[in-house]
């Protein structure tokens, strides 16, 4: 299965069922199940409507998040290039549905785009 790196704590509301759009500056035409892979860098403090909005819905973060791992699976439904969301900044949107969050994360190296994971990660 493919994977795609998502910095924190984006891959976290993202396992979690509250983040449903993933922004990114290329578009795509795949479909399917990706497993979330947390990266090493954290998103900067510099999104204020993002935060305002994780405020006024009630959505409290954890104070240590998982990362350099597989956090978890979603599945990509479609790519948009506009929307209403308070999580789309665009220029595209991955549209994601049924998330999963692993209790413990796989520890795994990511890489820019799409990526194939060895399935023999999560046999150790």
């Amino acid at each position: 299965m493919r994977a795609l790196s998502i910095r924190q704590p984006w891959a976290w509301l993202v396992v979690n069922g509250y983040k449903n759009i993933e922004n990114r500056t290329w578009s795509t035409n795949f479909r399917g199940r990706v497993y979330v892979h947390a990266g090493q860098r954290m998103v900067p403090d510099d999104y204020p409507e993002q935060r305002q909005y994780l405020a006024s819905a009630g959505i409290v973060i954890p104070s240590t998040l998982d990362r350099g791992a597989i956090v978890g699976e979603v599945t990509i439904t479609g790519c948009i290039s506009a929307s209403q969301s308070p999580w789309f900044c665009g220029p595209y949107g991955f549209t994601l549905e049924d998330p999963v969050a692993y209790e413990a994360p796989v520890p795994c190296r990511g890489q820019l785009g799409f990526f194939k994971v060895d399935e023999l990660l999560f046999k150790r």
